[in-house]
């Protein structure tokens, strides 16, 4: 991580009975968390489980490079790309063959890179009821996006970002 101009943040450290986990961030400073489980390996999750991540999403920088970096770290595949027009490139990335996330230049109001994940929900109208009469903020969308989906950015009552995602209406 370090070689490839990463950060650790939080040296590596166990957690009694989970596993082990480091807090790092990659060159253009995108934290993120890395976690060895302890016990057996688990089944995968299928992309679409209401409640887990469905969609990962960087904005970056420089997305090229960051793809890049996560390429060599962990063997993401560069897939399609979706031209948005003065938004630039949202290039798709895929993980053991499965479109699993995109990248883009962040926007200059955006004031560092970050990544956001996208929690899968079985209905987007109804999501966006619960975001709302629980204190949280709707910040774009819904919106139709490739591949099938709704999607939409939210904030919770504390401020905190992130995004659900719902198979079409």
């Amino acid at each position: 991580m370090k070689k490839a101009g990463g950060k650790v943040h939080r040296e590596p450290t166990d957690i009694p009975g989970v596993g082990r986990f480091s807090v790092v961030a990659d060159p253009q400073g995108a934290v993120f968390m890395l976690l060895q489980p302890n016990g057996p390996d688990q089944p995968p999750v299928a992309m679409g489980t209401p409640g887990h991540i469905g969609w990962r999403e960087l904005m970056a920088t420089d997305w090229q490079s960051a793809l890049d970096f996560y390429s060599g770290q962990f063997g993401w595949k560069k897939d399609n790309s979706i031209d948005m027009g003065e938004m630039g490139i949202y290039q798709l990335f895929s993980v053991n063959g499965e479109q699993n996330g995109g990248m883009m230049n962040r926007p200059p109001e955006m004031p560092s890179p970050a990544w956001q994940f996208y929690f899968n929900v079985p209905a987007i109208d109804a999501a966006a009821k619960r975001v709302t009469d629980g204190g949280g903020k709707i910040i774009f969308g819904p919106m139709e996006v490739p591949g099938g989906q709704w999607a939409m950015n939210c904030v919770d009552p504390q401020g905190a970002h992130f995004g659900l995602v719902a198979p079409v209406r």
